[in-house]
């Protein structure tokens, strides 16, 4: 048994866990009165969780609306 090797990966693991820790604490922290767009550092998680989510949305008018335009 490798002592040395031992400490290491507990130290990784610790680094990994603390850093773990940091990021539930900032989502905790941001849940309040907060409007508007989120914060740059959360974009990466949300768009990791709604990656297998489908096609992306369209933009414009929807198919068959009331208010097309007039064809000339």
């Amino acid at each position: 048994m490798d002592i040395s090797k031992i400490l290491s990966d507990l130290k990784d693991e610790r680094r990994n866990i603390d850093e773990a820790i940091a990021v539930l604490e900032r989502l905790e922290g941001g849940r309040g009165r907060r409007r508007g767009r989120p914060p740059g550092w959360l974009n990466g998680v949300t768009a990791a969780s709604a990656e297998g989510t489908g096609a992306p949305r369209r933009r414009g008018r929807p198919p068959g609306s009331k208010n097309k335009t007039k064809a000339e």
